[in-house]
């Protein structure tokens, strides 16, 4: 389990979990699960793109993610946040599957985008994710009050002088890097489940801000851990226990929550830290 050969496997997973539950926090206080889900999906057909143009799978990652972000925060300005979403997965899935029917060269590393190669990590691989992560961790922490206030409130947000549409775009921003780092790690399907599965269970614990995204990093960081033992045991898929296990944490979370009869509102509370912050 703890073979050479394990080394990066531990690292990057824990690389990848840490970020995913710090954004993940704010996936799940601003109701973006949805788009947490759609971003993953809608920037591994960019490895597709990067492949049949002979460039490094990153840049077409990066370029899916950005297309991504402007569809979303450009529809949403016409419609619903829900709708543009789909709209915009549907609209990317679509080149995705056109720059797929023009190569034959790529399925198994599609199924690895979608899956994950955790046992498959690379020195030069895990720099990569270290430096994305840290640029990920960086921006959070920039944009943490600010963010913090247009997810719980907007129109306190606004009222500060903060554009609640810039925090937008700022917000889907930092999911679609975060989803750049960890897709070929862990993969578009189980980048999801470590964001909205700890910062879910995190809620249930705490109302402190900060609190509950560290308590959500520690959560994913322990999904992670335990499924590659796990993994390793039973010889089984990584992604079968990340998500079981995200899925349990949510569930043992609300039990919790429901037994110590605390149902509080997050935002409310977060909305008092961070108007004590500005005074």
């Amino acid at each position: 389990m703890f073979d050479a050969y394990m080394i990066n496997t531990w690292l990057g997973g824990t690389l990848v979990a840490v970020v995913a539950g710090v954004v993940g926090f704010f996936v799940v206080i601003r109701g973006s699960s949805f788009a947490a889900h759609a971003l993953p999906l809608s920037a591994f057909p960019g490895a597709a793109a990067a492949s049949l143009l002979g460039i490094d799978q990153l840049i077409g990652l990066l370029v899916f993610s950005a297309l991504g972000i402007l569809g979303i925060s450009q529809l949403t300005r016409l419609g619903r946040s829900d709708i543009a979403t789909a709209l915009t997965l549907a609209m990317l899935l679509g080149l995705g599957a056109l720059f797929l029917s023009r190569t034959t060269e790529y399925f198994q590393a599609i199924y690895a985008l979608l899956f994950g190669e955790i046992l498959g990590i690379s020195r030069a691989a895990l720099g990569t994710v270290a430096a994305l992560g840290a640029v990920c961790l960086i921006a959070v922490a920039v944009l943490f009050r600010p963010l913090l206030l247009s997810s719980v409130s907007p129109d306190l947000c606004e009222a500060r002088g903060v554009s609640g549409a810039w925090m937008e775009i700022g917000f889907l921003s930092i999911v679609g890097l975060a989803t750049t780092m960890a897709l070929p790690v862990v993969g578009a399907l189980l980048v999801f489940s470590l964001m909205v599965g700890p910062a879910s269970a995190a809620r249930a614990f705490t109302d402190h801000p900060v609190k509950a995204m560290l308590l959500s990093a520690s959560l994913s960081a322990g999904t992670v851990w335990i499924a590659i033992a796990l993994s390793y045991q039973f010889d089984l898929p990584i992604g079968f226990f990340v998500g079981a296990i995200s899925a349990i944490s949510y569930g043992l979370g609300r039990l919790r929550a429901r037994r110590a009869g605390r149902f509080p509102d997050p935002g409310l509370v977060s909305v008092r830290r961070v108007e004590a912050g500005h005074s």
